[in-house]
């Protein structure tokens, strides 16, 4: 055997065995697991994450589980294949040590790894005031914990509910107060629902969509303060505008906070938006250079994306999650040619107020919006988001049909607006302004988001590497 055919079978037997360390026993935990050893892994795999349960699927929490169709404890993800891992649940990552490769875990113990994959996805913002949050009937929804307990909330018969966010997660628990006769009111401090994902226009129509169903829905307005009565639940909610509303239950659907903190002093790449990646999954560190033995995946993660201008993307998308997984990997345990591209499309759906809303690609990368087909007042259509000529997301009301032909459009960068269909032409077909929101307006953050910079900040630091003995004073740079 030549001397280069036995270095790559030294190579591909340490990428088969090893220690593989997972941290963030969700969706994308577990389908990164599962595709490592249907790859051929068989060295020692961990799986740490900071809730006590087995991975569940969460899009049912704000639908089927708030509903009482079936109960928060029974969302448990399908098991693909056996993973025969470690599973370290109920105790949460506090810290990476790079040096020496080991992740340091709430309980004091530590886990050594050859290899990492980050995947610890997000968790619910929680509402501004401590104090008000922590007020009896004051909820957020995230984990199957949150909609237990909100779903016994919801069935004692609340005289009214509150949501503060019409993002779709908001939305949709608004639905699902509606099909169980419960008055609500939504407060959103952007002028309509779902307009950080798909622009006013659409907006609008969400907008009809929820005062028909019989929403109290109020726009540019922001709840400044809940007040409880003598036994601490909460009773009232005062707005902006000076108004103010009876209610007893609260939930807070102000979007999701990265769970990065744990990365802090870890020299990678991470912040307000995830940690940063290469389109093969691999972490950045602080300057910019990739590392080889630490990957990243899920709702967590952020990678340039060629469809957009090469612009950082976050997705908190359930198919994300799981093809990002696979990748991270295929590319953990493969060889540089063997290794492949992370560069998902986003596709979206959500369930409200009878309606089934689906969408693909970046529609808040555009800035026009076309209908395509179908009729907006009878909220049945599809529609076209188009930048610079081409067409950058699309997205339809009881209209799914058409996603993958317009998914097909944007994967090839076709012009903007698309041609015209044959038949089911809706009335307006000239392109209009999709009216999305200034970024530095307060709302719910999107579920994708194009990371490329932060309006609100124009600051740049350069770090030195810490082989520095006695490293130079860091230099800052503002405009």
């Amino acid at each position: 055997m030549s001397t280069a055919a036995l270095l790559t079978e030294l190579v591909a037997t340490f990428r088969a065995e090893g220690r593989i360390v997972i941290v963030g026993a969700s969706l994308a935990g577990l389908r990164a697991a599962e595709a490592l050893r249907e790859r051929g892994f068989r060295g020692r795999l961990t799986l740490i994450g900071d809730e006590p349960y087995e991975p569940y699927d969460r899009p049912p929490l704000s639908k089927q589980v708030l509903q009482g169709w079936v109960g928060a404890d029974r969302t448990k993800l399908p098991r693909l294949r056996a993973v025969a891992a470690e599973w370290r649940l109920g105790v949460a990552a506090t810290g990476l040590d790079r040096v020496n490769r080991r992740v340091l875990l709430a309980d004091g113990d530590t886990v050594d790894y050859d290899r990492l994959l980050i995947a610890t996805g997000v968790r619910a913002r929680s509402w501004f005031n401590p104090r008000e949050g922590a007020l009896e009937g004051v909820f957020t929804l995230r984990t199957c914990d949150d909609a237990a307990r909100l779903q016994t909330a919801l069935h004692a018969g609340p005289r009214r509910v509150l949501i503060v966010g019409s993002g779709f997660v908001g939305s949709e628990m608004a639905s699902a107060c509606c099909a169980l006769e419960l008055p609500v009111t939504v407060a959103e401090r952007a002028n309509g629902p779902l307009v950080g994902a798909l622009g006013g226009v659409i907006g609008d129509i969400a907008a009809d969509m929820q005062r028909d169903a019989g929403v109290d829905l109020r726009t540019g307005v922001a709840v400044e303060a809940l007040e409880a009565d003598s036994g601490g639940h909460v009773r009232r909610a005062r707005f902006s505008d000076g108004t103010d509303v009876d209610v007893d239950v609260v939930v807070a659907s102000l979007g999701s906070i990265r769970n990065v903190e744990w990365l802090e002093g870890a020299g990678l790449a991470s912040g307000f938006w995830g940690v940063g990646c290469d389109a093969g999954c691999r972490a950045f560190d602080v300057n910019g250079v990739v590392t080889d033995n630490i990957f990243v995946a899920g709702d967590v993660a952020r990678a340039p994306h060629v469809l957009y201008e090469y612009q950082f993307i976050a997705m908190e998308h359930w198919g994300n999650a799981v093809s990002g997984a696979q990748v991270a990997a295929n590319n953990m345990i493969s060889l540089q040619a063997e290794r492949c591209a992370h560069l998902p499309l986003p596709m979206f759906w959500s369930a409200q107020f009878g309606v089934n809303i689906k969408g693909v690609g970046v529609c808040s990368f555009g800035d026009e919006i076309v209908f395509t087909r179908g009729s907006p007042d009878q909220r049945r259509f599809a529609a076209a988001y188009g930048r610079r000529g081409r067409i950058v997301g699309a997205v339809t009301f009881d209209h799914g049909k058409w996603l993958d032909y317009y998914g097909a459009l944007i994967e090839r960068s076709a012009p903007f607006p698309p041609p015209p269909p044959g038949s089911d032409r809706p009335v307006q077909t000239a392109p209009i302004p999709a009216r999305f929101p200034d970024p530095r307006v307060p709302t719910e953050l999107p579920t994708v988001v194009l990371t490329g910079y932060d309006p609100t900040s124009r600051e740049a630091e350069f770090r030195q590497p810490r082989r520095h003995q006695t490293p130079p004073p860091v230099e800052s740079r503002r405009s």
